[in-house]
């Protein structure tokens, strides 16, 4: 599909009511480029409120509570994230309140959340929201699923992936032998489990 395609899919689950569209995908896949694009165009279409980015990365758990579980090595695993945080603050956008809706951020430069980061204001019609396990069949995971109106699943050939995801660990510290081998022991596992939900879309980008 075309970018004005996509932005023409997105903006029609924009109805009367509020509606969750989710962008899943394997590190370093571009689903924040997608959804900025997205983002952007929409905000133009419906109107600056009208459109919302919270993505999934506001629910890492913090470094020392991945140390005391002993999961900080391989941080960006589905255990490392609080799925029932996440889980609940879906259901609360969806539900709607006539309140703003305050949303964490994820900080790379921190590799840190940030609380209270992200506005969902009571005119928000549309909340894009991307991760890599929004279409996990797993406890807590599938229930995430149950929340999004649809989910796009973005498609890139796995050694362009592969290099802009050693690119960017590097873009924020990790040397280049270093960032291979996370990429290696932590982020291609993960993307093994992802790829494995590509089935559960409603639509395969291409990016």
């Amino acid at each position: 599909m075309t970018q004005a395609e996509l932005v023409a899919r997105a903006a029609g689950l924009a109805g009367s009511g509020r509606a969750v569209l989710g962008v899943a995908g394997s590190p370093g896949s571009g689903k924040s480029t997608l959804v900025a694009a997205l983002l952007a165009a929409l905000r133009r279409e419906l109107g600056p409120d009208a459109v919302a980015h919270v993505p999934m990365d506001g629910f890492h758990l913090a470094d020392a509570e991945l140390a005391r579980l002993g999961r900080a090595g391989r941080k960006g695993a589905p255990d490392t994230f609080d799925v029932g945080g996440y889980l609940a603050l879906l259901r609360r956008i969806r539900a709607g309140s006539g309140d703003t809706i305050y949303a964490p951020a994820f900080e790379r430069d921190l590799e840190q959340a940030l609380a209270g980061a992200i506005p969902v204001p009571p005119s928000t019609r549309l909340v894009l929201t991307e991760g890599n396990y929004l279409l996990l069949d797993e406890p807590g995971w599938r229930d995430v699923r149950a929340e999004l109106d649809e989910v796009w699943f973005c498609d890139l050939r796995a050694d362009v992936r592969l290099d802009r995801l050693i690119a960017r660990h590097v873009r924020f510290g990790k040397t280049p032998e270093q960032a291979a081998a996370w990429v290696d022991a932590v982020d291609e596992p993960n993307a093994a489990r992802i790829e494995a939900t590509r089935p559960r879309a409603d639509l395969i980008v291409a990016v």
